[in-house]
């Protein structure tokens, strides 16, 4: 289950209040080239996808965590009985499903450590999950950046990026460029899009 777009919206400002930051814009950048890219892929819902990039960094309304918005993510969309837009809290750090290749600081608890490891196991991974992983490496605070630039800002702010998820990035670029017939630049409008 997911919330309606207009509480997703609700939940973002809100959190934008309890933790400001450029995160917000860069959740906001996130939704819209979900919903542009799922509106041209069969099978996906631009709605849902809207509203699932909107949130996949929710867990940032607890304030400054690295590893820990994701925990915090997962169990505050749960606790709303929000379990889809849990999941997607959960999966956008991991697109091989390993916490081995998380970027930043190890910051979690042992029990959030354990939430986060139990979580991945279980969970079946699907388009949405993909989707929202390609636009989280997609979206700047300021507008879509390319990827490739995104993904070296990462490694030049936390030191390293991991080439298992740099290539799976590029990959998943490609399933959707596939998956639409078009150039993902050109469908996420990178050139004139600003939130």
């Amino acid at each position: 289950m997911i919330p309606t777009r207009i509480e997703a919206e609700r939940l973002l400002r809100e959190a934008e209040k309890c933790n400001p930051g450029p995160w917000g814009n860069h959740s906001r950048v996130t939704a819209h080239c979900a919903e542009k890219i799922a509106e041209l892929c069969d099978g996906l819902d631009g709605e849902k996808a809207y509203v699932l990039g909107l949130l996949h960094d929710i867990g940032r309304k607890f304030g400054v965590r690295h590893l820990g918005h994701v925990s915090d993510g997962y169990t505050y969309m749960m606790s709303l009985g929000y379990d889809e837009a849990a999941k997607i809290c959960l999966t956008h750090s991991f697109n091989n499903r390993s916490v081995n290749e998380y970027i930043g600081k190890f910051d979690t608890s042992e029990e959030e450590l354990k939430l986060i490891n139990t979580a991945l196991i279980k969970v079946v991974m699907d388009d949405y999950d993909r989707l929202i992983q390609l636009c989280d490496s997609l979206a700047g605070s300021e507008g879509v950046l390319d990827i490739e630039e995104r993904m070296n800002d990462v490694k030049k702010r936390y030191g390293r990026y991991p080439k298992e998820k740099w290539d799976s990035n590029i990959r998943l670029k490609e399933y959707f460029e596939k998956k639409t017939g078009k150039d993902i630049y050109d469908v996420v409008e990178k050139e004139t899009y600003r939130p």
